[in-house]
């Protein structure tokens, strides 16, 4: 264990003889030796958001059993902290409404109890970034071990991408190409094993961006969930963090503005999800770190797209940690990363690089032969997104990132689904499909609903993608020319909530422009319909009547605005 030259947190509560320090050692005996509470040993907490709800992290219990053993190695005292838990593809209305609930709750736990660190154990989507934001809000040492992707599955002899595989097949079943039951047969395969999404989802992604962040022990993101060497990475996080508290390293140390460069870099290299913007945005907030959308554009729109996964590519995540993981692709964009960003082991993160090998040129591709020679997130701006607007270029139909239409409109997801396969609906393959009231108040929580399903009528014949705009967000499995995350959204008043039906839109990716083509007097004069009024929440009470009232747009990472900054790790009081 490292030699302790300060005083420990935890000694707040257990040192000396008065009654109060009585009854902090006397609870938390059980079993445990008295010479846990003399100061020489940190306490460390394992924040686990292992939940049989949360399925893709139901695994972590026997993660964080490593992490203990780890813990208990170094000369630590382990406890485990249940912290709240979001499965992502069965909490309604959606996950991201609790986001930042669950962030809340994690802040108030760490700063609140006698610990001294803090292991973060997440894996599902909205898990990682909540237990990010509450961490750095606080600022005690804290390391993530991201709980890893399942391995994949296969149907009818083919490989199935988890969620990506979902919108495809359900698509071919709505144009009369695939059977129903043959569809339904395929949901027992496409969910082989512990784990999250196989694909180049949110979860993956935020899972390998919290290494890129310095987050992670080098070297663990993106190990498969039940790989063996997820364990025996738990295990060195758990020594790490002792380390790490005697060292006294917290988040503010870690991540810093060059660790978001890094991590922007990161996101285009690998395809990640659009989601990874709302999250990282977040998490910057909490830091002060003054992080913008332009910066994703500036940083990581040219960077090439290396990594040959779903939904931009062709393989999946096991594929990608066979192939030389996530050093093997931030190898070959060494030059564009920040030298100057740490992990927590405290070194630089281009120091573990090395010359990190692909072993399968055809998952991770070398930097003159990329997927794709520009990637990353494009930010667009114009009369219709004047706070900005962004789409995954990698993601979409070429032919469609520059396209002029005339906009369909629906004034919410209940309206989309009833009219969108009407008959009588005018749409055609030029149309541009316009969803509003789906932003962070106007649902409330910002749905993964703007990959909108197109008309079966267009599907019927054969027509895969359209220009789809939203105020809401996207799968990070799914995929499309979907224009999202528009802000200010059509609930915060913005000219979202002024478009109607045959308007004209213009799509300009390369000019990185939205507009709609409407003379500005004239859109000055508009007023959004009562239809579009109806579609907006109205909470009354509780969290959704609280998120409502504080949350902040897209461009500002969705977060409340009661928690931005951090707040460290004193207690405003004494417990009596």
């Amino acid at each position: 264990m490292a030699e302790q030259s300060r005083e420990l947190r935890s000694q707040q509560w257990y040192a000396g003889q008065g009654r109060d320090a009585y009854i902090h050692r006397a609870w938390m005996r059980r079993g445990v030796p008295a010479d846990a509470f003399e100061g020489r040993k940190p306490h460390i907490a394992i924040a686990n958001t292992a939940s049989d709800l949360a399925p893709c992290n139901s695994h972590l219990n026997e993660v964080a059993a490593s992490v203990r053993d780890g813990v208990l190695e170094a000369g630590g005292v382990p406890l485990n902290m249940p912290v709240v838990s979001l499965g992502e593809t069965q909490l309604r209305p959606t996950a991201m409404l609790w986001r930042n609930m669950a962030a809340m709750s994690i802040e108030e736990m760490i700063r609140g109890n006698p610990i001294d660190g803090v292991v973060l154990l997440g894996g599902c989507d909205k898990t990682i970034p909540a237990l990010l934001m509450g961490a750095a809000s606080v600022g005690l040492p804290a390391v993530v071990v991201p709980g890893g992707p399942m391995l994949t599955g296969t149907f009818a002899g083919q490989a199935l991408g988890c969620g990506t595989d979902v919108w495809r097949l359900s698509e071919e079943v709505r144009a009369g190409t695939l059977p129903a039951e043959q569809f339904t047969r395929s949901e027992s395969a496409m969910i082989r094993s512990r784990g999250h999404c196989n694909t180049m989802g949110t979860a993956s992604t935020m899972g390998l961006l919290a290494e890129a962040l310095g987050m992670v022990l080098p070297g663990l993101a993106g190990t498969p969930a039940p790989d063996s060497r997820l364990l025996e990475g738990s295990h060195a996080t758990g020594k790490l963090v002792v380390e790490m508290v005697a060292a006294d390293r917290g988040p503010a140390d870690v991540l810093t503005k060059a660790s978001f460069h890094n991590a922007i870099v990161t996101l285009a290299a690998i395809g990640g999800s659009t989601n990874a913007v709302v999250h990282l945005l977040a998490i910057a907030g909490r830091l002060g770190i003054d992080l913008t959308l332009d910066d994703f554009d500036r940083i990581g729109s040219r960077v090439p797209l290396l990594v040959d996964l779903q939904p931009a590519g062709r393989f999946l995540m096991d594929d990608l940690y066979r192939a030389g993981g996530l050093h093997a692709v931030l190898a070959q964009v060494r030059d564009l990363l920040d030298p100057s960003a740490l992990t927590v082991d405290g070194t630089p993160l281009v120091d573990h690089l090395g010359d990190a090998p692909i072993w399968d040129p055809e998952v991770i591709r070398l930097r003159d032969a990329p997927v794709l020679g520009e990637a990353g997130i494009a930010v667009l701006r114009g009369n219709l997104a004047p706070a900005g607007a962004i789409i995954k270029p990698a993601a979409a139909t070429p032919q469609l990132l520059q396209h002029r239409g005339k906009a369909v409109v629906f004034d919410s997801i209940e309206d989309f689904h009833e009219r969108i396969d009407d008959p009588g609906l005018e749409v055609d393959a030029s149309s541009v499909l316009v969803l509003r009231g789906c932003g962070p108040k106007g649902y409330p929580g910002m749905p993964e609903v703007a990959n909108m399903p197109m008309p079966k009528r267009l599907v019927e014949q054969g027509v895969r993608d359209m220009v789809r705009i939203c105020d809401g967000r996207m799968s990070g499995t799914a995929y499309g020319t979907v224009v999202l995350h528009v802000s200010p959204e059509a609930a915060a008043g913005g000219p979202l909530a002024l478009v109607r039906t045959g308007d004209t839109i213009v799509l300009d990716v390369a000019g990185r422009r939205l507009d709609l083509d409407v003379p500005a007097d004239e859109l000055a004069a508009r007023t959004p319909n009562e239809a579009t009024l109806a579609g907006f929440a109205a909470p009354t009470r509780g969290w959704e009547r609280l998120y409502v009232d504080h949350v902040l747009q897209a461009d500002s990472g969705a977060d409340l605005d009661i928690l931005v900054g951090a707040s460290g790790s004193e207690v405003s009081r004494e417990s009596h």
